[in-house]
């Protein structure tokens, strides 16, 4: 397998959800596929005949199910639909999908299947949007300012082939990251540099705190869009972000206790039971830290985090934590020079005296352990089956996890652009994440829903 075949493979396969295997908080659910009468045509359109109808009509929240249709074809015309849009750092995103219309000219993307050819094929909705890839190679879709939307543009054209025909239609719909009445919230509290998320409504709302991976920075859109399900939703930076350290030499937990007692005490976040806990890899160990050694943590869901501490050594109190260690001499590496580190750790469960492995049966809180099964950077899935049965081991019964085939490192909310290579957080080196292409866009849409069952179930 090379490289370049982690970002291509699979678009012919998994042309169903995924039926994940157990435990899981809830079942798989809103997922059929929508209906569309009577939608306003979108504006923009070339073609008086053929016309794009988005469901909602012009705008719609980015974890959110977009019916797209067209209108006024012939017969079983074919015809290639092809999707665009820029970030914020102007980088082009496309995807397109070949289809055939049905027999009265209408061409529902809920019910008509994509043929071979295209970026993805069999019946999936939302594939124009999951299956965007960036014309610069290794280039990531992240959204910095959650206060604009990402602006989809639509095109419907003639006919198959490499070079399909004349333009039939085109149309733009905005994937927003906030619900209308969304507040966002700067907060320089103390040392907490952060931003708060408010949903609309009657207050209190149950609160969680939401920690990304390495990289710095201060990363809102889990967060923005966790507020848009009614959580007032804290995005915490720990460095390289205003006045934080840039290089840290180690991490400090009572600055994440800072974070949690300022959502305790804030008078528009629920007093109890306690706060809940996101975490993205880095931030997943940092998350399962802090329901181990913190009071007042009810609820902690883990993407991909380690359950031993990594990198950076982590201090509270008297007590350090050295991080886990790696051996780069056990990288792979791929044509391209792009690396495989998944073999570089090693086992916090057999290190002598498992000094870097996270106390966890110390942790109160509700753990929900999310995992891919084909991560390249660290070797989730099994930190995730042991911890399991580590905390059984002792009597605790307050974990689950989630394992996802086909998943890799980067598990993002729904229908988020696939990411298999990127650069390791550790060794800054191009590295494969891991993954592949339909079950990814499966897993960021179960995976995304069971969190949100977690949070509203124990918050």
């Amino acid at each position: 397998m090379t490289a370049f075949t982690v970002c291509r493979q699979g678009s012919r396969c998994w042309q169903r959800w995924l039926s994940w295997p157990s435990p899981a908080p809830q079942p798989l659910q809103h997922h059929s596929p929508l209906q569309i009468p009577g939608v306003p045509t979108a504006r923009g359109l070339t073609s008086k005949a053929a016309a794009i109808r988005f469901s909602p009509a012009s705008r719609s929240l980015f974890d959110e199910p977009l019916g797209i249709a067209v209108q006024g074809l012939g017969p079983r015309q074919e015809v290639t639909l092809r999707a665009s849009l820029r970030d914020e750092a102007g980088e082009l995103f496309e995807a397109h999908a070949r289809y055939r219309a049905a027999d009265d000219g209408e061409l529902d993307l809920a019910r008509c299947p994509a043929l071979p050819g295209g970026s993805f094929s069999g019946l999936e909705p939302m594939g124009l949007l999951w299956a965007l890839q960036p014309r610069k190679a290794f280039w990531r879709l992240v959204k910095k300012d959650v206060q604009t939307p990402f602006r989809l543009q639509l095109e419907v054209l003639e006919g198959h082939g490499d070079d399909p025909g004349r333009l039939l239609a085109q149309a733009q719909h905005e994937r927003a990251f906030l619900r209308d009445g969304v507040r966002r919230v700067p907060v320089r509290e103390g040392r907490i540099r952060a931003t708060l998320f408010l949903p609309p409504g009657p207050a209190p709302f149950p609160g969680v705190i939401d920690i990304d991976g390495l990289g710095g920075g201060l990363c809102e859109r889990r967060a923005s869009l966790l507020a848009n399900h009614g959580f007032a939703t804290l995005a915490l930076a720990y460095y390289q972000y205003e006045d934080l350290i840039q290089k840290p030499d180690k991490l400090h937990l009572e600055y994440f206790e800072e974070a949690v007692n300022y959502m305790l005490q804030h008078t528009q976040v629920v007093k109890g039971p306690g706060i809940g806990l996101l975490g993205y890899s880095k931030g997943g160990d940092l998350s399962l830290a802090m329901a181990a050694f913190l009071k007042n943590i009810t609820a902690v869901a883990s993407i991909n985090g380690p359950v031993a501490i990594t990198v950076f050594p982590l201090c509270y109190k008297d007590k350090s934590i050295p991080p886990l260690l790696y051996d780069e001499k056990r990288v792979k590496v791929y044509d391209d020079n792009i690396l495989d580190y998944s073999d570089c750790g090693f086992d916090p469960f057999k290190a002598p005296g498992n000094q870097s492995l996270i106390p966890l049966e110390k942790a109160e809180a509700h753990l929900l352990l999310i995992a891919g099964q084909d991560d390249r950077i660290v070797n989730n899935k099994y930190f995730a089956t042991e911890a399991f049965k580590y905390l059984q081991a002792r009597g605790k019964e307050n974990v689950q996890t989630l394992i996802y085939p086909g998943a890799g490192h980067c598990i993002e909310p729904p229908f988020s652009p696939f990411y298999p290579i990127g650069n390791h957080p550790i060794f800054h080196k191009r590295a494969v994440l891991g993954g592949e292409l339909t079950a990814y866009s499966k897993a960021q849409v179960h995976a995304w829903l069971q969190i949100l069952a977690f949070f509203h179930k124990h918050l």
